[in-house]
């Protein structure tokens, strides 16, 4: 019988010390962590209650809903057979809210989300489906999705017609990442959209039913100059977010290089705030007082909006975090942000300073005895080490 088990395989000395890492410190129950069976990859807010359900997509093949307030109560949209890497809500045939799941089978699976019966499959990617955004154009109900094919294929979501695909035919795109709507930048009968890729340029790209093209422009400050994409990253772009709260609705971005950054629409979507995360930004969430990050340390850090400062970094997730969803209460105000990763946990945090200074405070206080008896009971210190039961072992065989 073949093992599963990393411990029965080579492994280096940084590998054992990043599971064991993980294995102290994954008992932990910062966030009121919920515990799925597989990986999650993506998530997204439940409009029918976007203060307490989340939809998330799993390595297992299957779009759970995750009430967060109820000890973890899920039910499961299923069909795909191959892991669920992104989500995307919008109206599907006759309008209905519809779950769009793109999938690593190279195709983008559909439920209605009130009764999770199955829908539409689009297949059309040659590559895993990395992105899925919606959109309505001249009363129409628009998929588009991006994949690990380098391309963006835009779908009538009634129907499953593929009516675009598109691709950048001056500047190599890579496999996309990351798609969001720019209804700020959108007009009549047509919609913006913006693709980040696993090469550092992001893309804007306007879309009608009867065609698109890629949005080109002159050089901010630079007449007679043509900028086919916005360049601020060195490396690949992950997770883009319109923050719709603010005034200008500028363009937050996290990336492989350590950083998000705000990009200023009235500068032309130039840098106008960098934050320093450390290691791959994997996602961002945005209020009016916080510039949320978190990946692959696993941790989430909080930064103050205004003044660009680290305020606190929680822990609690034990493997890359994969996406922020920001929680809002039924008066429109934002009051937690839920985080999910590859660890299998879905967790929340208060967005309230009050309540964040009481969790850091937590955090950070010295264990007291209890706290530590507690901690040896549940790693099972209470039981025989290998050398004291091999110790055990050689004394016993002498006494036979």
């Amino acid at each position: 019988m073949q093992s599963s088990d990393p411990g029965h395989f080579f492994e280096t000395d940084a590998e054992q010390a990043t599971r064991q890492r993980r294995a102290n410190k994954a008992g932990n129950k910062y966030g009121s962590p919920i515990q799925l069976k597989s990986k999650i990859l993506a998530a997204v807010a439940d409009p029918r209650a976007p203060s307490s359900a989340v939809l998330v997509a799993e390595s297992a093949g299957s779009v759970r809903r995750v009430i967060l307030d109820s000890e973890g109560q899920t039910t499961s949209y299923r069909g795909p057979t191959a892991p669920v890497s992104c989500l995307a809500i919008g109206g599907g045939p006759g309008g209905a809210p519809t779950v769009f799941a793109g999938s690593w089978d190279k195709a983008v699976w559909s439920w209605d989300l009130a009764t999770r019966v199955p829908g539409r499959k689009f297949a059309g990617h040659a590559d895993f489906v990395k992105a899925v955004v919606c959109a309505r154009v001249s009363g129409r109900d628009l998929l588009i999705s991006g994949g690990a094919d380098r391309k963006i294929i835009v779908w009538d979501a009634a129907t499953g017609a593929c009516l675009h695909t598109l691709t950048d035919p001056v500047v190599n795109m890579m496999s996309v990442q990351d798609l969001v709507v720019d209804r700020e930048g959108s007009g009549e009968g047509e919609v913006v959209v913006i693709s980040a890729s696993s090469d550092p340029h992001i893309r804007r790209w306007r879309v009608r039913l009867d065609g698109w093209e890629q949005v080109v422009e002159e050089v901010p400050n630079v007449p007679g100059t043509e900028r086919r994409t916005i360049l601020e990253h060195e490396t690949t772009v992950y997770k883009l977010v319109l923050d719709q709260d603010g005034d200008e609705v500028d363009l937050w971005t996290s990336s492989g290089d350590g950083t998000t950054k705000c990009l200023s629409r009235l500068k032309g979507f130039a840098c106008e705030d960098t934050f320093q995360h450390g290691d791959h930004v994997r996602a961002v969430a945005v209020t009016d007082q916080w510039v949320i990050t978190a990946g692959r340390d696993e941790d989430l850090k909080f930064w103050e909006r205004t003044e660009g400062r680290l305020y606190c970094s929680l822990v609690g997730h034990f493997d890359e975090v994969t996406d922020l969803v920001v929680l809002s209460g039924a008066n429109g105000l934002k009051e937690r942000v839920c985080s999910v990763s590859i660890d299998g946990t879905v967790r929340t945090w208060p967005l309230n300073k009050t309540l964040l200074d009481a969790l850091v405070k937590e955090q950070t206080a010295e264990p007291t005895e209890e706290d530590e008896l507690a901690k040896k009971e549940d790693d099972g210190d209470g039981l025989l080490t290998v050398d004291e039961q091999a110790e055990l072992d050689a004394l016993m065989e002498d006494s036979d």
